[in-house]
């Protein structure tokens, strides 16, 4: 989609910040819901400020419907209550001293509608969302589930043509959130235009979102579907996001040499040059003695530095050339006497190793 296509959202955008500066490049197709990822400081909150023009452009444009709401390179600049564009903030930001209604009332007001027209809409956003009951209660008197509800009828009342949400399940307990994600994700289904969702839930991503976009130090490192980005993580915190090894290293036909000095056979790889490793945690091997006869191609030693309970497995922590996390079953902890401290071999079948090319950031 180009910067003038009258369909979706394009954004080019260039935001400065102190000593921080965001360059990122996306476009969100009409019904899309597109997931930002990315670790603190990376930039997801500005680029959503950007987006609703509460933060101003250094560079770029932002095009919403084939209509320009920021160009900093000939000066337009629609403001932020003149731009059709719902914002669930993180804290939600309902305001104190009005009822639910009132604050659901006060998008269309703010869109030009009359009082009575505004609380019409809003009466109706709170009905659709299960939220009629409350209308006259006051936000201090909301659980937090049903704060982010009202603070979602609020940004949809607006009539909006794209919405923002920044980490809006974050504030809520395990059991409301996920409550909460199930009807967001009804809503979500909903609505027609491009919607942008800032989380830190790599499960909330996936559950919620139809593509994703990764976020590091101000510049997009990966974008692609939830299972493109699962399967071949492009940098080291994606892989942890999805729970995977990923290593980095040089490919010479069938040997992988790693940037510290260990390698990895794969038959199957005719490509040259540099690449990334993936290597599911539940596809590494753990035996207390050197693999004397194995379907294994890759064998090598490494010291167990931690244990960590995940439910019905426990994920080990393991320091050697290359490191790696492995998951076994509570089981073999107990035959294997795995503790910290304890000298283990590892090994892992080529088949199971993913390896592609590497790429780089833009923006």
């Amino acid at each position: 989609m180009t910067a003038d296509d009258p369909a979706g959202l394009s954004v080019e955008a260039e935001v400065h910040r102190g000593a921080f500066t965001l360059r990122a490049a996306l476009a969100a197709t009409p019904g899309e819901v597109v997931a930002v990822l990315g670790p603190n400081g990376s930039g997801k909150s500005t680029l959503l400020g950007a987006l609703a023009g509460l933060v101003p452009l250094a560079g770029g444009r932002v095009v919403l419907e084939g209509v320009v709401l920021d160009d900093a390179g000939d000066g337009r600049f629609v403001e932020p209550a003149h731009r059709p564009v719902g914002f669930v903030f993180q804290d939600y930001r309902l305001f104190p001293h009005l009822s639910v209604l009132d604050n659901v009332a006060f998008s269309p007001q703010v869109r030009g509608r009359s009082r009575r027209e505004a609380r019409a809409v809003a009466a109706d956003w709170l009905e659709r969302l299960g939220l009629a009951e409350l209308s006259r209660r006051r936000p201090d008197r909301l659980s937090g589930g049903q704060a982010q509800r009202v603070a979602l009828a609020r940004a949809l009342a607006g009539d909006p043509s794209l919405l923002l949400l920044d980490e809006p399940l974050s504030a809520l307990d395990a059991r409301t959130r996920l409550d909460v994600q199930a009807e967001l994700r009804r809503h979500l289904a909903d609505f027609t235009g491009p919607c942008l969702l800032v989380t830190h839930d790599p499960l909330e991503a996936l559950v919620l979102a139809d593509r994703l976009v990764v976020l590091e130090d101000g510049r997009v490192v990966q974008e692609g579907t939830p299972a493109e980005v699962a399967r071949r993580p492009a940098t080291e915190y994606v892989a942890r996001l999805v729970g995977l090894n990923l290593y980095t290293g040089t490919a010479d036909g069938p040997t992988v040499t790693l940037d510290d000095g260990s390698a990895f056979v794969v038959p199957d790889h005719e490509e040259h040059g540099e690449v990334l490793v993936a290597l599911r945690p539940s596809a590494v091997t753990v035996s207390t003695t050197a693999p004397q006869a194995s379907s294994a191609r890759n064998t090598w030693p490494a010291t167990v530095t931690g244990l960590t309970l995940l439910t019905d497995r426990v994920r080990l922590d393991l320091d050697g050339r290359p490191p790696a996390l492995v998951d076994v079953t509570p089981a073999a902890v107990a035959e294997l006497g795995l503790d910290a401290g304890r000298e283990v071999w590892l090994s892992a079948k080529a088949v199971d190793l993913e390896v592609y090319g590497r790429t780089h950031p833009r923006g």
